[in-house]
Protein backbone atom coordinates (compact mmCIF):
# COMPACT_ATOMS: atom_id res chain seq x y z
CA UNK A 1 0.00 0.00 0.00
CA UNK A 2 1.18 3.25 -0.81
CA UNK A 3 0.19 7.29 -2.12
CA UNK A 4 1.10 9.20 -4.72
CA UNK A 5 0.23 13.12 -5.52
CA UNK A 6 0.19 15.13 -8.22
CA UNK A 7 0.73 18.60 -6.31
CA UNK A 8 0.07 19.35 -2.85
CA UNK A 9 -4.14 18.56 -2.51
CA UNK A 10 -4.57 15.76 -4.86
CA UNK A 11 -3.57 12.22 -4.37
CA UNK A 12 -4.02 8.71 -4.97
CA UNK A 13 -4.20 5.62 -2.56
CA UNK A 14 -3.77 2.36 -3.51
CA UNK A 15 -3.91 -0.95 -2.16
CA UNK A 16 -2.01 -3.74 -4.01
CA UNK A 17 -2.55 -7.66 -4.55
CA UNK A 18 1.47 -8.34 -4.57
CA UNK A 19 1.03 -11.44 -5.88
CA UNK A 20 -0.74 -11.01 -8.63
CA UNK A 21 -0.16 -7.76 -9.46
CA UNK A 22 -4.02 -6.65 -9.30
CA UNK A 23 -5.19 -3.15 -7.56
CA UNK A 24 -7.75 -4.54 -5.23
CA UNK A 25 -8.55 -0.98 -3.96
CA UNK A 26 -7.76 2.47 -4.24
CA UNK A 27 -8.93 6.19 -3.47
CA UNK A 28 -8.57 9.71 -3.87
CA UNK A 29 -7.37 11.92 -0.90
CA UNK A 30 -5.45 15.31 -0.16
CA UNK A 31 -3.25 13.54 2.70
CA UNK A 32 -2.99 10.23 3.61
CA UNK A 33 -4.06 8.93 6.75
CA UNK A 34 -3.82 6.09 8.73
CA UNK A 35 -7.41 6.18 8.86
CA UNK A 36 -7.35 5.72 5.31
CA UNK A 37 -5.62 3.28 4.57
CA UNK A 38 -7.60 1.27 7.81
CA UNK A 39 -10.28 2.42 5.42
CA UNK A 40 -8.94 0.05 2.37
CA UNK A 41 -7.99 -2.59 4.99
CA UNK A 42 -11.52 -3.09 6.37
CA UNK A 43 -13.28 -2.76 2.97
CA UNK A 44 -11.05 -5.71 1.70
CA UNK A 45 -11.96 -8.01 4.52
CA UNK A 46 -15.72 -6.58 4.29
CA UNK A 47 -15.23 -8.20 0.53
CA UNK A 48 -13.90 -11.42 1.78
CA UNK A 49 -10.06 -11.09 0.95
CA UNK A 50 -7.65 -12.93 3.34
CA UNK A 51 -4.63 -10.46 4.51
CA UNK A 52 -1.21 -12.50 4.73
CA UNK A 53 0.64 -9.17 5.06
CA UNK A 54 1.35 -5.26 4.20
CA UNK A 55 4.21 -3.69 2.69
CA UNK A 56 3.86 -0.05 3.92
CA UNK A 57 6.28 3.09 2.96
CA UNK A 58 7.21 3.56 6.69
CA UNK A 59 4.24 5.88 7.82
CA UNK A 60 4.44 6.61 11.60
CA UNK A 61 2.21 5.08 14.10
CA UNK A 62 0.48 2.68 10.76
CA UNK A 63 1.92 -0.53 11.74
CA UNK A 64 0.23 -0.49 14.96
CA UNK A 65 -3.01 0.36 13.73
CA UNK A 66 -2.79 -2.51 11.24
CA UNK A 67 -2.16 -5.16 14.04
CA UNK A 68 -2.22 -7.89 14.03
CA UNK A 69 -1.93 -8.23 10.58
CA UNK A 70 2.28 -8.93 9.30
CA UNK A 71 3.65 -5.36 7.91
CA UNK A 72 7.35 -5.13 5.79
CA UNK A 73 8.50 -1.82 6.39
CA UNK A 74 10.00 -0.94 2.48
CA UNK A 75 13.15 -1.67 1.93
CA UNK A 76 13.77 0.79 -0.50
CA UNK A 77 12.08 3.85 1.60
CA UNK A 78 14.08 2.83 4.58
CA UNK A 79 17.27 3.59 2.29
CA UNK A 80 15.84 6.69 0.75
CA UNK A 81 15.26 7.81 4.45
CA UNK A 82 18.83 7.06 5.17
CA UNK A 83 20.21 9.03 2.02
CA UNK A 84 18.07 11.80 3.11
CA UNK A 85 19.99 11.79 6.35
CA UNK A 86 23.06 11.33 5.20
CA UNK A 87 23.30 13.07 1.95
CA UNK A 88 25.03 10.51 -1.41
CA UNK A 89 28.33 12.32 -0.10
CA UNK A 90 29.20 12.14 3.74
CA UNK A 91 31.99 13.32 4.77
CA UNK A 92 32.72 11.57 7.68
CA UNK A 93 33.94 7.59 7.65
CA UNK A 94 31.20 6.30 9.84
CA UNK A 95 28.70 8.04 7.65
CA UNK A 96 30.00 6.34 4.56
CA UNK A 97 30.32 3.29 6.13
CA UNK A 98 26.46 3.10 6.79
CA UNK A 99 25.45 4.86 3.84
CA UNK A 100 27.22 1.56 1.83
CA UNK A 101 25.40 -1.08 4.35
CA UNK A 102 21.94 0.86 3.91
CA UNK A 103 22.29 0.38 0.08
CA UNK A 104 23.02 -3.54 0.23
CA UNK A 105 19.98 -4.11 2.40
CA UNK A 106 17.95 -5.47 -0.59
CA UNK A 107 20.60 -7.67 -1.86
CA UNK A 108 21.79 -9.61 1.47
CA UNK A 109 19.92 -11.95 4.33
CA UNK A 110 18.93 -10.69 7.45
CA UNK A 111 21.99 -12.50 9.69
CA UNK A 112 24.27 -10.69 7.63
CA UNK A 113 22.80 -7.27 7.14
CA UNK A 114 21.87 -7.01 10.97
CA UNK A 115 25.49 -8.52 12.13
CA UNK A 116 27.45 -5.77 10.38
CA UNK A 117 24.82 -2.91 11.69
CA UNK A 118 25.68 -4.14 15.30
CA UNK A 119 29.33 -3.93 14.38
CA UNK A 120 29.08 -0.37 13.00
CA UNK A 121 27.77 0.76 15.61
CA UNK A 122 30.25 -1.14 17.91
CA UNK A 123 33.40 0.41 15.64
CA UNK A 124 30.89 4.24 16.00
CA UNK A 125 29.66 4.52 18.93
CA UNK A 126 31.39 7.16 20.71
CA UNK A 127 30.79 8.96 16.85
CA UNK A 128 27.38 8.63 17.13
CA UNK A 129 26.48 9.70 21.20
CA UNK A 130 29.72 12.16 20.76
CA UNK A 131 27.68 16.17 22.53
CA UNK A 132 28.79 19.29 21.35
CA UNK A 133 31.38 20.12 23.65
CA UNK A 134 30.97 23.85 24.36
CA UNK A 135 31.04 25.67 27.56
CA UNK A 136 28.79 28.33 26.51
CA UNK A 137 25.69 25.95 25.74
CA UNK A 138 23.43 25.80 28.95
CA UNK A 139 21.93 22.95 28.53
CA UNK A 140 21.65 20.06 31.20
CA UNK A 141 22.47 17.75 27.97
CA UNK A 142 24.38 19.39 25.25
CA UNK A 143 23.44 18.69 21.42
CA UNK A 144 24.57 15.93 19.72
CA UNK A 145 27.33 16.47 17.33
CA UNK A 146 26.24 14.65 14.90
CA UNK A 147 22.32 14.77 14.51
CA UNK A 148 21.99 13.62 11.16
CA UNK A 149 24.15 10.63 11.42
CA UNK A 150 22.08 9.75 14.76
CA UNK A 151 19.10 10.20 13.31
CA UNK A 152 19.94 7.77 10.35
CA UNK A 153 21.16 4.98 12.89
CA UNK A 154 18.09 4.92 14.94
CA UNK A 155 15.73 5.38 11.84
CA UNK A 156 17.48 1.41 11.04
CA UNK A 157 16.82 0.64 14.50
CA UNK A 158 13.66 1.46 15.18
CA UNK A 159 12.73 -0.11 11.51
CA UNK A 160 14.57 -3.03 12.43
CA UNK A 161 11.77 -5.74 13.47
CA UNK A 162 9.85 -4.13 10.36
CA UNK A 163 12.35 -4.66 7.68
CA UNK A 164 12.93 -8.23 7.69
CA UNK A 165 8.96 -9.73 7.95
CA UNK A 166 9.07 -11.24 4.63
CA UNK A 167 12.62 -12.90 5.44
CA UNK A 168 11.13 -14.30 8.85
CA UNK A 169 7.43 -15.04 7.51
CA UNK A 170 8.04 -16.58 3.70
CA UNK A 171 4.89 -18.35 3.55
CA UNK A 172 3.53 -15.05 3.66
CA UNK A 173 4.45 -14.61 0.05
CA UNK A 174 5.75 -10.47 1.06
CA UNK A 175 8.12 -8.76 -1.28
CA UNK A 176 10.84 -6.55 0.48
CA UNK A 177 10.03 -3.55 -1.50
CA UNK A 178 7.16 -1.76 -2.47
CA UNK A 179 8.62 -1.36 -6.15
CA UNK A 180 5.45 -2.91 -7.43
CA UNK A 181 3.24 0.08 -6.32
CA UNK A 182 5.88 2.29 -7.62
CA UNK A 183 5.68 0.96 -11.19
CA UNK A 184 1.68 1.53 -11.32
CA UNK A 185 2.65 4.94 -9.77
CA UNK A 186 4.88 5.89 -12.63
CA UNK A 187 2.72 4.34 -15.16
CA UNK A 188 -0.08 6.58 -14.00
CA UNK A 189 1.78 9.86 -13.98
CA UNK A 190 3.11 9.23 -17.81
CA UNK A 191 -0.10 8.67 -18.76
CA UNK A 192 -1.76 12.03 -17.11
CA UNK A 193 0.99 14.10 -18.03
CA UNK A 194 -0.07 13.43 -21.47
CA UNK A 195 -3.08 14.59 -20.52
CA UNK A 196 -1.90 17.50 -18.79
CA UNK A 197 -4.21 20.98 -17.69
CA UNK A 198 -7.24 18.15 -17.46
CA UNK A 199 -9.43 18.99 -14.63
CA UNK A 200 -9.35 17.48 -11.52
CA UNK A 201 -12.76 15.24 -12.32
CA UNK A 202 -11.57 14.12 -15.83
CA UNK A 203 -8.18 12.93 -14.34
CA UNK A 204 -10.07 11.06 -12.06
CA UNK A 205 -12.06 9.55 -14.65
CA UNK A 206 -8.62 8.38 -16.53
CA UNK A 207 -6.95 7.17 -13.46
CA UNK A 208 -9.92 4.92 -13.14
CA UNK A 209 -10.04 3.79 -16.64
CA UNK A 210 -6.34 2.79 -17.04
CA UNK A 211 -6.30 1.16 -13.63
CA UNK A 212 -9.45 -0.66 -14.67
CA UNK A 213 -7.61 -1.78 -18.21
CA UNK A 214 -4.02 -2.36 -16.92
CA UNK A 215 -3.97 -2.89 -13.23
Amino acid sequence: MDTTYWGRNFGLMVLKDALRGVVLWHKYVRHETIAQYVEGIEWLKGNGFRIYGIVIDGMKGLPQALKPIPVQMCQFHQMLIVRRYLTQNPDIEASQELLNLINIIAKTDKESFCGAFNEWYEKYRDVVNERVHDKRIKRIKPPYMRPKLRSAYLSIKRNMPLLWTFYDHPETGLPNTNNAIEGVFSDLKTKVRVHRGISKENRKKLIDEYLKRHY
